[in-house]
């Protein structure tokens, strides 16, 4: 593994586990090892490295917001989605601890992360759509829409919510409050098979 990205990998965990207001440029070059010359050859300084891991998480993403047009989901395959998004986002969760105060101090990644949400719910919004044209939603245009922004809402806080409560931030639960939100606007037999599918992710 190259160096640049060792660092990265080495701030990602630090920032996950200490919060990113509370680790230094030299804390992770010790972490690491390297001298701190060393890391200011890669990222001159925190910024760099903050965008850095963003592009990353964001390169990671992109592919699971762009579903082949031509390919049938299942309602399965929808579930798994959300659960793979979910997921991502947990590896970068430090990017969602206090996204307000990091975005208004980096306004490029300010500019990413609007970017970025706005192809998640347009991404969710597709795939309630197709759900609806499949026959297994009941609600209309309006609430589905606003049951995108509950979902975003959800994605984006619920890791945190679940550490401000002192537990430890889990995928699980993130995706059956995502399926519960979902499961009032289907018709009675996928909203079953979906609460019982959420169930399992609450379990294990």
């Amino acid at each position: 593994m190259k160096t640049r990205d060792r660092i990265l990998e080495c701030a990602l965990q630090l920032f996950n586990q200490q919060g990113e207001p509370n680790v230094s440029t030299m804390e992770i070059a010790n972490e690491m090892g390297i001298s701190p010359g060393n890391l200011y050859y890669h990222f001159h300084g925190k910024e760099p490295l903050i965008l850095g891991l963003f592009e990353r998480f964001e390169d990671e993403l992109t592919p699971l917001l762009d579903p082949p047009e031509d390919v049938q989901l299942t309602a399965e395959d929808y579930w798994l989605f959300l659960h793979l998004i979910v997921e991502r986002m947990a590896q970068y969760r430090f990017l969602f601890q206090d996204l307000s105060n990091l975005a208004g101090r980096l306004p490029k990644l300010a500019r990413g992360v609007r970017s970025l949400l706005n192809a998640i719910k347009r991404t969710l919004a597709s795939l309630l759509a197709s759900l609806k044209a499949q026959g297994q939603v009941t609600s209309d245009t309006q609430a589905l829409g606003q049951l995108v922004e509950q979902i975003t809402l959800t994605l984006v806080f619920s890791l945190d919510y679940q550490r401000i409560l002192g537990r430890d931030g889990e995928v699980g639960v993130v995706v059956y409050q995502i399926m519960m939100l979902v499961a009032p606007h289907l018709h009675p037999e996928p909203r079953q098979a979906a609460e019982q599918l959420a169930l399992r992710y609450l379990e294990g």
